[in-house]
C-alpha cells in the first residue's frame, strides 16, 4: 500500500461579501480522509480542508513558508504554474519537526493548480523518512478501508457515473 496521497476530488465557492468555503475528498492507499473548512479565499480554504482532512495523518497544519503563481505563457489559454513550500506541522516532534518540502503544479485553472501543488507538498514530506507510515497508521487506527485499493487511478479523474453530492459538506 503506498502512502502517497491522491486528491480526489475538490469543491470550492468563494466571492465578493461572502466567505469562501472548500471542501476535498483524498486517498492513501485503502483508506479515505474528506473535510470541508472556510477561509479567506478560495485557495486558503482548499489549503485548510485539506489540513483538516489529514489532521490525524500529519497532527496538525504544515506551516506555508511560500505559494507562488506566475503564467507559463501568454494568452487566454495559458496555463498558471504554482510552486508551494511547506514545513512539518508545529506540534510534529522528533525527526518529524524538520525539513522544508516543495511541491509543483500547472494548469489552466491557478485554484486547481494550488491545491495539487499542495498535496505535492505534502507527499514530499510524508515521503520523507521521518514520516514514511503515517498515512497508513493513521487510516489503519481508524479501521475503515476502501474496498477498490488496489484499482486506485494514478490522477485525480472526473466520474461521470458517479452521484456525488458535493455540496452536502457545506450544509453541515
Amino acid at each position: 500500500m503506498t502512502d502517497r496521497i491522491r486528491l480526489d476530488r475538490w469543491t470550492v465557492t468563494s466571492g465578493s461579501n461572502v466567505v469562501s468555503r472548500a471542501a476535498v475528498v483524498l486517498h492513501a492507499g485503502s483508506h479515505d480522509w474528506q473535510a470541508s473548512a472556510e477561509g479567506t479565499g478560495a485557495v486558503d480554504a482548499l489549503f485548510r480542508a485539506v489540513d483538516e482532512a489529514l489532521r490525524e495523518v500529519l497532527g496538525g497544519s504544515p506551516l506555508l513558508l511560500g505559494y507562488d503563481v506566475h503564467a507559463l505563457a501568454e494568452g487566454p489559454d495559458a496555463q498558471g504554474g504554482v510552486r508551494v513550500r511547506i514545513a512539518p506541522p508545529p506540534s510534529a516532534e522528533g525527526g518529524r519537526s524538520d525539513g522544508r518540502f516543495d511541491g509543483e503544479a500547472a494548469s489552466a485553472n491557478t485554484i486547481a493548480a494550488s491545491v495539487e501543488a499542495y498535496v505535492e507538498a505534502l507527499n514530499a514530506m510524508l515521503s520523507s523518512e521521518a514520516w514514511t507510515g503515517a498515512a497508513r497508521a493513521a487510516g489503519d487506527a481508524r479501521g475503515d478501508t476502501r474496498p477498490d485499493a488496489e484499482t486506485e487511478p494514478t490522477s485525480t479523474e472526473f466520474d461521470a457515473q458517479a452521484d456525488v453530492d458535493a455540496m452536502e459538506w457545506f450544509n453541515r
